[in-house]
């Protein structure tokens, strides 16, 4: 007999949810040293040098510039394609919010494409169309385990003429037909927020091996000091982190890849496409699936995450569709983006603190079973609270 669900007061299958970020040893050292030597309250160290030429020499390109948040490396890409007013930027209908905001806040527009349906990654068929000559840069992101078509992207752009940057926020250090996500397009992008898989709190970095685009985010960055500075304490965390880096991404692989053999269709959870090409080494941040509800009488995808959560396992929305979360007047489309309505509608994403738990996989099938088995109570208790999930 399975167990009642925790969301009914049962006991949970996890004790809480996983923590994260976690003290290793060698960020720990570094945390030690920075007491000892003061550089943590400095502007001037050795840090930022460091980490930029150790970022250099793992993604291979010439110009690494730290920044405060993926966000600001972002606006920063933007700048450095020269996208300003009244010019397009192409990027996919689901996506991060602040990437659409940073276009519109250089008051660019920003023309959205519909996304695959086997893993809601950015449809590169549809970007002959969106192309315009008013289009200054495509952004094209790799979510949710997925992987973007970047040779594909790259030959659509170079044959009109227009940059790409490439955001690899959520898979820094992960391989795309071959190459380090980030370094296909004219300029990359990557992230160490607080959740991710490297983590300063806030941070993040732009690179590129063009020399035109780094010398103008050169000028938009440094305005007498720098404008968006990662710390030299953040700085000495992340790159510890770095150089775990590849043993990390393979114990997240190998965990997804045992989730996945536990997993059955009966479950409900459809999980995006993985290339099993060698070519394509994805990470792992979060791993996206799409939930059906009529595998669990019903459940709305809400109090469905809520009642996996508090089985101690972080589930997720994850982002809202571009095109249902902005006035229609700041933005275009091609089509009528189904897929990304689809995706909007039915997404799920799992956090990756579960992945260094050699029972989350397992832990993750059995809530899934809990929650399907008392579905039509939880559905029923969820009809009187209305309760939704805090995101994480």
């Amino acid at each position: 007999m399975i167990a009642e669900p925790a969301i009914l007061g049962g006991r949970p299958v996890r004790p809480e949810l996983p923590l994260w970020p976690v003290l290793t040893p060698s960020v720990a050292a570094v945390f030690e040293q920075l007491m000892a030597d003061g550089t943590w309250g400095t502007y001037h160290a050795a840090h930022t040098e460091q980490l930029i030429a150790a970022l250099k020499e793992t993604l291979n390109v010439e110009y690494v510039f730290l920044t405060c948040s993926g966000t600001a490396a972002v606006e920063l890409a933007l700048r450095g394609c020269r996208v300003q007013s009244g010019g397009e930027v192409v990027l996919s209908a689901y996506d991060y919010k602040p990437n659409f905001t940073n276009i519109t806040y250089l008051d660019a527009t920003p023309v959205l494409v519909d996304v695959r349906e086997v893993d809601s990654q950015l449809d590169v068929t549809q970007l002959e169309e969106a192309v315009t000559d008013q289009t200054q840069a495509i952004l094209a992101s790799h979510l949710h385990g997925g992987l973007v078509d970047m040779a594909a992207v790259m030959e659509i752009a170079q044959r009109h003429n227009v940059l790409v940057i490439e955001d690899s926020c959520q898979m820094p250090g992960a391989r795309c037909q071959g190459k380090t996500t980030g370094c296909h397009g004219d300029v990359g992008v990557i992230s160490f927020g607080g959740t991710k898989t490297i983590t300063a709190g806030r941070g993040g970095a732009v690179f590129t091996n063009r020399d035109d685009i780094a010398q103008r985010i050169r000028l938009a960055a440094l305005r007498g000091n720098e404008a968006y500075p990662l710390s030299q304490m953040q700085a000495a965390i992340v790159l510890p982190q770095l150089q775990d880096l590849p043993a990390r991404q393979q114990l997240r692989t190998e965990r997804v890849n045992q989730l996945l053999d536990l997993l059955n269709a009966s479950l409900g959870l459809t999980p995006f496409h993985i290339p099993s090409d060698p070519a394509f080494a994805p990470d792992f941040y979060k791993l996206g699936f799409w939930y059906d509800p009529d595998r669990y009488d019903g459940l709305p995808r809400e109090c469905f995450i809520k009642a996996v959560r508090a089985e101690g396992i972080p589930l997720d929305i994850g982002f809202r569709a571009l095109h249902r979360i902005h006035a229609k007047r700041r933005f275009r489309t091609v089509g009528d983006l189904p897929q990304a309505t689809r995706t909007d509608d039915s997404i799920v994403a799992l956090h990756h603190p579960l992945l260094y738990d050699e029972n989350g996989p397992q832990q993750f099938v059995e809530s899934l079973n809990v929650v399907q088995t008392h579905a039509s109570q939880i559905r029923d208790a969820h009809s009187v609270t209305g309760n939704h999930p805090d995101p994480l």
